[in-house]
Formats: structure tokens, C-alpha cells, sequence
């Protein structure tokens, strides 16, 4: 494996309790709606303002314009598919649409699936004969990785302002990143993938952008855009600030929220977040320098981030321009703004229910201290008109109102 030198240092930013909180409220939308697990909502870019919500379990459900009524379509099914062992961190975990779906009519999906255990990228697209409809027979494989273990599946495929689509991959789960995956140069997991869904490369199914960093060198697999990454669970592009923010998963000490660069090494499983990880007993190579997380947090605020979105909506002005994220084992959430490359502010916020919270998910071979909460936020999205809305994974759909 070969070594490389990563001059970029971004600013790191911990965070202060003694900041001033902000209260806002979590109130209940699509309460009629059947959504357990929900991993996304996407909005549709054909002008129509439908929004698709995403459940781990397979099924991509259309939301009805009435938030209070209780019908919704089917916009596509797949779990009769063999995906899931463990409902933890298995199952459907991404959608997302080509810049030019208007005139192609093409997604992407990313999901698991059995025996072997693998994680598929896939090409879909809409019926010629019902352009409302996803073609039953299409599916065009882009990328498939072996699973050596169930978790860190990671997700979310997201196109970037250059139309090239970026996939964020786990390390290959279980724990201590057993097989050194995520600082092998020669391997898909534990990184940050960029390729090109509308070329191909050789007998790749998919091309491989000339400047992506790794292209030409030894050793190195040129999808690679950023590595050392544990279990990014969620990237996001800010296109209006030209920005990835990446959320990934730690395992003892840190949780983290990075800035990925070209080229960047962020460091696991030689440390976690800023955190030497102890549990490896080795050095990191002295020419290797890592990017640092420009925020993170330790087991004493939450054990699991969960990654979202930029903020730019009119309803939430306190929180505009703020990227917001939040941790999956404590309901805890924050916005955090990144302007000029560094952190200039840093919210943990406050808040509170209206009406009664869902209740705990129990899932059966999930440890209880894992499965324990009234609200495991699990992403955060655009609805329509741009405004925000919360995912929590016990089924609910939330809207955020500032509480004055």
C-alpha cells in the first residue's frame, strides 16, 4: 500500500456547552402513513413537487399532498428482494436522481442484499410507457462489494455539482476495522467513491473522472476520492457553497463530521475522529497526515451521528445556512455553520415533542442501550418548497417550528 502526504488541515471545531440554546419543536406530520425505518425523502426533479420517502425495509413510498391523509402510492418495491439479515443496518439505503433526470428519466439505488451479503449501486429509470412509473425490467449494475460482516453498510449515493455521483462505503463492519480496509488504497471500503455514471471506463460499467485522485497510481483503485472512513452515514452536497459534509460513525470515543476534500485521509482506524484508537496496536506511517473532522463529539452527547443537509429554507431563519445533523442514540441534534473553511458557529439545540413521541423501536437481536429512545433521528431533509424535515427511525416524519 502506498503511502501519501495530505497537506489540507481544515479548522477543528469541539464542541462548548456553554453555548446559548435555541428551543425548537418536533411536530408530527404523514401521522396516518405507515413509514417504518425511514432512511430519506426525495424530492422528485420533474417539476411535479412529489415527494418519495424511502424505507430501509424496501418499499418507496410517494407522500400524499394532505399531510393528514392516510393514502400513499407505491412508487417502487423491493422488499421482496432478499436484503436484510439484521434490520439494523441493512436493507434499502439510498436514492437519488440523475442532474438530467428530465431528459433521461434515470435513478440510482443502493441497497443490500444476501447470501452472499453484498451492497449494489444500480441504475434504474421511469417507464416509456407510463413516465410516472419506474421500469419494472431496467436495472443496470454499477457496483457490487462483497459484505464481509453485516454493518457499516454505510449509503446514500449523492451527485455532486461536477454531475459526477459520490458514494460513501463503511469499512466492512464489525468492529476495530478488522481486515484494514479503510487505509487500503486497493480497497472500495471505508471511502468516498466518485465516478462518472455516463461513460465507462474499460470494462467498468461506469467511468472514472481523469482528476479523480488516485488515477495512474500504484496500488491506489481510482474511484477512490477521500479514504479513512469508518461508517460515513450520510454525505450531503451543499452545491450553493461548493461543499461534501460527511457524518461518520464512530466506535468508543469520537463522533465526527467532516469536510471531504480530494485526496483526504480522515484517519480511521489509526484514530477516531481526533482520538488516537487504542484498540489498534500500531503507528500510523510519519509522512501520513490526516484531515481532521471540523467538528465531533464524544459517548458523554451520543454514540451514532446521523448526516443531513444545509439548510436554506425561510421558516427556520436561526438555522439558515446552518448544515444540520444529529445523533441516532441520543435525539441530541446541532447546527453547525461552515463558512471559508472553518467553523464560525455551533449549536447544540433544544427540543421537544408536540403530542406524544412514537415510542422505543425494539428490534429483536438489537441490544436494548442500542434500541432505546423516543426519537433516533436518522436523517434530515428538504421537503418541496426547500423547508426542513426530520426522519426518526421508530416511523415517524417530523417539522421543525421555532418555539417563541
Amino acid at each position: 500500500m502506498r503511502n501519501h502526504l495530505f497537506l489540507f488541515l481544515p479548522f477543528l471545531y469541539c464542541l462548548s456547552l456553554g453555548q446559548a440554546a435555541v428551543d425548537y419543536q418536533l411536530s408530527r406530520v404523514y401521522e396516518k402513513i405507515d413509514a417504518p425505518k425511514p432512511i430519506s425523502i426525495v424530492v422528485m426533479p420533474d417539476g411535479s413537487g412529489k415527494e418519495l420517502l424511502v424505507l430501509q425495509g424496501g418499499k418507496i413510498l410517494t407522500l400524499p399532498k394532505d399531510r393528514s391523509s392516510s393514502e400513499s402510492e407505491i412508487f417502487l418495491d423491493l422488499s421482496g428482494m432478499n436484503m436484510i439479515e439484521k434490520a439494523f443496518e441493512e436493507g434499502l439505503l439510498g436514492l437519488v436522481f440523475h442532474p438530467n433526470f428530465k431528459k433521461n428519466k434515470k435513478f440510482y439505488l443502493y441497497y443490500t442484499l444476501q447470501n452472499p451479503k453484498r451492497s449494489r449501486l444500480v441504475e434504474r429509470r421511469m417507464s416509456k410507457k407510463d413516465p410516472t412509473k419506474p421500469d419494472g425490467k431496467y436495472e443496470r449494475l454499477l457496483l457490487e462489494l462483497p459484505q464481509p460482516f453485516w454493518n457499516h453498510n454505510s449509503g446514500n449515493p449523492v451527485f455532486g455539482p461536477d454531475n459526477f455521483l459520490y458514494l460513501s462505503t463503511g469499512d466492512g463492519g464489525k468492529a476495530n476495522d478488522p481486515l484494514d480496509h479503510s487505509q487500503n488504497t486497493f480497497a472500495l471500503y471505508g471511502k468516498i467513491l466518485r465516478i462518472d455514471v455516463d461513460s465507462r471506463t474499460g470494462d467498468l460499467p461506469y467511468g472514472i473522472p481523469k482528476d479523480n485522485p488516485f488515477v495512474g497510481e500504484p496500488g491506489c483503485r481510482a474511484e477512490i476520492w477521500a479514504l479513512g472512513l469508518r461508517n460515513p452515514w450520510g454525505i450531503h452536497w451543499d452545491h450553493a457553497s461548493n461543499t461534501l459534509f460527511c457524518a461518520d460513525v464512530g466506535q468508543n470515543q469520537r463522533e465526527e463530521i467532516n469536510i471531504i476534500q480530494k485526496g483526504g485521509n480522515y484517519g480511521w482506524s489509526f484514530r477516531e475522529g481526533t482520538v488516537k484508537f487504542a484498540l489498534k496496536h500500531r503507528e500510523p506511517p510519519a509522512d501520513l497526515i490526516f484531515v481532521d473532522p471540523v467538528f465531533e463529539y464524544d459517548r458523554t452527547l451520543g454514540l451514532s451521528v446521523s448526516g443531513g443537509i444545509v439548510y436554506r429554507g425561510k421558516n427556520l431563519p436561526t438555522l439558515r445556512d446552518h448544515y444540520l445533523f444529529g445523533d441516532w442514540g441520543t435525539g441530541n441534534f446541532w447546527a453547525l455553520k461552515y463558512s471559508k473553511e472553518k467553523v464560525v458557529d455551533v449549536k447544540k439545540l433544544n427540543w421537544s415533542h408536540a403530542g406524544d413521541p412514537v415510542g422505543e423501536t425494539k428490534e429483536p437481536g438489537i441490544p436494548a442501550k442500542i434500541t432505546k429512545g423516543s426519537f433516533k433521528p436518522v436523517n434530515f431533509c428538504y421537503e418541496a418548497t426547500g423547508e426542513l424535515l426530520v426522519l426518526d427511525w421508530n416511523g415517524a416524519i417530523y417539522e421543525v417550528t421555532e418555539k417563541r
